[in-house]
């Protein structure tokens, strides 16, 4: 089974390098043990209608709706990132299949997706109500968190003699938003919160409901004076407060609530698979880890102001632009020529790599020279070389493979390893029954192989030994990032 395999930017607050090596250990000792424990509660368990899990199982991938924003799903210097995507990914990985995000910032939209079958779950942190669309079951919660208030401090608050004026100055009772306005999302649980408010003080709150509008921008509306008053979880409200210090976000509107993801009713298997899997993870290392890096850490509050996360001006690199331009010159999907470039050298124009290979694209000099580049050249020209080089290795590939989506993964294997070593692959996947046009469980398998004597050795193989391991996951990680960058990106 195909698993993918992504870095994340190290947290300085963090201990360090050391915590995340023990933290994956321990998840990994942990697999095997805690997939048999789970295995035997579904066995034991006969109402348990197992359909849907053998489908994600023997799909191989599990498909589940987010949202973009500051904490749960983005894309980060190219990286994709977030408590919600990491948390799923190490589900798909206890599952042993591969994750597939579609995105949705509307959670009746997400909810109707949901109905339709078009994902499996919801990882969108939900509050579990009663009053919840029919056909919704919640797993146990992945976490409790209140509704608090979101509210400027007085202009001068750094002046004040005391932290008394300021107080004074604030919201401190919900009772006092009587009468005040209040900008929530469309359909959010805070507007459905501040209605039931609302009903209790026994005085209209005025709700403003904005389309247009995410959370982050209505707090960053309040933070600059535009708006008086909005509302969000408090684990995210921690984070906008270390990124705007005029915000007071000590004013809870709500009872603790538990945040939970959401499934068809007719997924019991895997409601029961999450709620096993979380009654470990909860306790576990890893889940603290995400809640520090995303929530408690004084670099997310850095990364959600840079423009390149994607909620805010969706740049990938710098070179986007240049990107743009010339991808589309050579026909090609400046996303996918970006993510193969955050693989090679994460856009780092000086890159070196012990084997010689440098730049952007991390060209051997002897292949760059063939596209009139050196060490010297300029990031400009590495970019045009290493398109047509890409380029170049299409017109090599035979026609026969005729389907855009597996060409490209030829493409990108011959990239890294060399177009021999692809056709050698080629050879042997026709040689023993599988077809030679296919990368994906065909000639994906050979290359994989291709380390192996019993492989390599074979009297179709010209050109011996490759590290195919490296070759095979290095399709499989442009391709996943290249999805992420497609998500949070429309071109």
């Amino acid at each position: 089974m195909k698993v993918l395999k992504f870095k994340f930017i190290p947290i300085p607050i963090l201990p360090n390098l050391f915590f995340l090596i023990l933290t994956t250990l321990f998840l990994t000792s942990c697999l095997d043990s805690h997939r048999d424990k789970l295995n035997r509660a579904l066995a034991d368990d006969g109402s348990v209608k197992r359909c849907r899990i053998q489908e994600i199982q023997e799909r191989g991938r599990l498909v589940a709706i987010t949202d973009m924003n500051t904490t749960d799903y983005f894309v980060f210097r190219g990286e994709p990132m977030g408590y919600q995507f990491e948390k799923l990914k190490m589900f798909a990985d206890f599952l042993g299949v591969d994750l597939e995000i579609k995105l949705s910032n509307n959670l009746d939209e997400a909810f109707r997706k949901l109905d339709k079958g078009d994902a499996d779950l919801i990882a969108m942190g939900i509050t579990i109500t009663l009053n919840g669309p029919d056909f919704v079951e919640f797993t146990d919660p992945i976490m409790q968190t209140r509704q608090m208030l979101v509210q400027r401090k007085p202009d001068n608050w750094r002046k004040m003699r005391s932290w008394d004026e300021i107080e004074n100055a604030l919201v401190r009772n919900p009772i006092d938003l009587a009468g005040k306005t209040v900008h929530v999302p469309k359909n959010s649980p805070f507007a459905s919160r501040l209605k039931n408010l609302s009903e209790e003080i026994g005085q209209p709150v005025d709700i403003r409901e904005e389309r247009d509008r995410k959370t982050e921008q209505l707090v960053e509306a309040v933070a600059n004076g535009e708006l008086g008053y909005t509302v969000c979880n408090e684990h995210t409200a921690l984070l906008f407060e270390r990124m705007y210090p005029e915000l007071d976000i000590r004013t809870a509107i709500s009872f603790p609530q538990n945040l939970a993801w959401a499934v068809r009713e007719d997924s019991d298997s895997l409601r029961v698979t999450i709620n096993q899997w979380l009654r470990e993870f909860n306790q576990s290392a890893a889940s603290r880890f995400l809640i520090e890096k995303y929530f408690n850490s004084t670099r997310m509050a850095f990364m959600a102001r840079s423009e390149y996360a994607s909620y805010n001006q969706g740049k990938i690199s710098a070179y986007d632009e240049l990107l743009r331009n010339m991808s589309r010159k050579y026909n090609l999907d400046w996303r996918l020529v970006a993510s193969l470039i955050y693989q090679e050298s994460q856009f780092n124009p000086d890159a070196r790599s012990w084997k010689g290979a440098f730049g952007l694209m991390q060209m051997m000099p002897a292949t760059a020279a063939i596209f009139g580049i050196d060490t010297n050249s300029t990031a400009t020209e590495q970019l045009e070389a290493g398109i047509r080089y890409i380029k170049a290795l299409d017109r090599e590939l035979p026609a026969e493979i005729k389907n855009p989506n597996e060409r490209i993964k030829f493409i990108l294997a011959s990239y890294n390893v060399g177009i021999a070593h692809v056709y050698d692959a080629r050879r042997l996947a026709e040689k023993n029954g599988h077809d030679p046009n296919v990368w994906s469980g065909n000639v994906d398998f050979y290359i994989l192989n291709k380390s192996n004597p019993a492989y390599y050795r074979d009297s179709v193989v010209r050109y011996g030994y490759a590290r195919g391991e490296e070759t095979y996951n290095f399709v499989i990680e442009i391709l996943a990032r290249f999805e992420h960058y497609k998500n949070v990106i429309n071109d």
